[in-house]
């Protein structure tokens, strides 16, 4: 009896899964960074099967990983934090230089091409709920161009 219920639970879960946002990731890259930087910026394509949104991501690389956009303001380009990243439901969302990206400040250490930063992304559905996705992040060259070839 309780092998049919531990079955009918898993049943129930996976019936309930897809109300969670259901986020593509592709494309994710981190530029690398020289000795006593401090920032950098991750990009990736985001696709959400629902309208979501990101609204936090976390690394281990660093100690504040923030959601930034960069904007003319005033025939001057500024960035700045952004509480959350709407994702319409189909549409492909780029997070990519000049434009929205995930901002890793305080590094503990350089990163270097070649190596992978794990970052963690917090998506909200359109019902509240939270879902979380790690990403394993390859860190391309400092001077990597800005718009990076697809794989």
């Amino acid at each position: 009896m309780s092998s049919k219920l531990s079955f009918l639970g898993l049943v129930l879960a996976l019936i309930a899964a897809p109300s969670l946002a259901q986020v593509t990731v592709s494309d994710a890259w981190v530029r690398g960074t020289v000795p006593g930087q401090k920032a950098t910026g991750a990009f990736m394509n985001l696709k959400s099967a629902s309208d979501a949104a990101l609204v936090s991501a976390a690394s281990p690389a660093a100690g504040i990983v923030e959601i930034h956009e960069m904007a003319m303001d005033s025939g001057v380009m500024k960035m700045r934090a952004v509480d959350k990243l709407a994702l319409p439901a189909g549409k492909p969302v780029d997070l990519k230089p000049g434009g929205y990206h995930v901002m890793l400040m305080d590094l503990k250490q350089p990163l270097k091409e070649g190596e992978t930063v794990p970052v963690t992304l917090t998506f909200v559905d359109k019902d509240g709920k939270r879902s979380t996705q790690e990403v394993k992040v390859p860190v391309k060259a400092l001077t990597a161009p800005a718009g990076m070839p697809k794989h």
